[in-house]
């Protein structure tokens, strides 16, 4: 019988054996599963402002990992060959939550603070996240998770206990540049409102030329970010990836026209990739 997957918002209705559009999370017989459980594709040992995080814990080392799948489908992806994977697709080595919580802590001695969550939207996989996180914040480190925030607030709720840390991904401020995305800009706001009541926030919006790149919408967004909270913001360049290679990265000066932008209403605003 069918089956609906109520971890994000596009509620999959699956058949037996289905896989939802994230491609990670599957119909078992009745019983929505996650498929990439511990299922690792990516594993680093990052600077903590490649997530980024530029106000906390700067100058540490943070243990990143990464497994399959998507809830998007961003035509400018940095990261398709794992995000807009299946299991059928992509190489994993399977690494337990007690693994992998092994790992950070051996990775103290070169500067590392806990483990961060990233590369593919690692809240299609929810249920490892939790599990690791809790024994990484058991173990005394920290965990970091960098997010599109298109997960349900019942999701959200249960890693706030563990989570230390966010970068969530806004990725516009307007419905119809977000429905080319496949998502939705109120669940997305409806995610960043209630984390940064429980931990530290960032935000990042990649600046494509013609489809977010106007000096009103900015305002607009840091004009909502700031009457939150004063979360910082990246504001990042785009380069031509993935499916979208008909236009030229984002003009060096037009980003940081942006920025100045931005920071008529918050207090810290950065760009990336400049």
């Amino acid at each position: 019988m069918e089956t609906i997957c109520y971890t994000c918002m596009h509620h999959c209705r699956l058949k037996p054996g289905q896989s939802g559009l994230c491609r990670a999370r599957i119909n078992d017989s009745g019983t929505i599963r996650c498929e990439n459980y511990g299922q690792v594709t990516s594993l680093a040992l990052d600077p903590i402002e490649k997530k980024p995080l530029h106000m906390f814990c700067p100058g540490s080392m943070v243990l990143s990992v990464g497994s399959y799948g998507c809830n998007l489908k961003c035509p400018f992806c940095q990261n398709h060959e794992i995000s807009m994977a299946g299991v059928s697709s992509v190489e994993t080595v399977y690494l337990s939550p007690q693994e992998l919580t092994a790992r950070a802590l051996a990775y103290k001695k070169n500067g590392n603070i806990g483990v961060a969550f990233t590369y593919n939207e690692p809240l299609v996989g929810w249920e490892y996240v939790r599990d690791t996180a809790r024994l990484v914040k058991d173990a005394g480190m920290k965990n970091v998770l960098v997010t599109n925030g298109t997960a349900s607030i019942q999701v959200l709720d249960e890693l706030l206990p563990y989570i230390d840390a966010m970068n969530i991904d806004l990725k516009g401020f307007r419905e119809e540049y977000y429905q080319k995305l496949g998502g939705s800009l109120e669940v997305v706001k409806e995610f960043i409102s209630h984390a940064s009541k429980h931990c530290h926030v960032e935000l990042t919006t990649l600046i494509v030329p013609g489809e977010n790149d106007g000096i009103e919408e900015m305002e607009e967004e840091a004009a909502w970010i700031a009457s939150i909270a004063q979360i910082p913001l990246h504001i990042t360049r785009f380069f031509p990836r993935y499916h979208m290679t008909d236009r030229d990265a984002t003009e060096v000066a037009q980003v940081h026209c942006l920025a100045e932008a931005a920071g008529k209403y918050l207090d810290y605003v950065f760009v990336g990739n400049c």
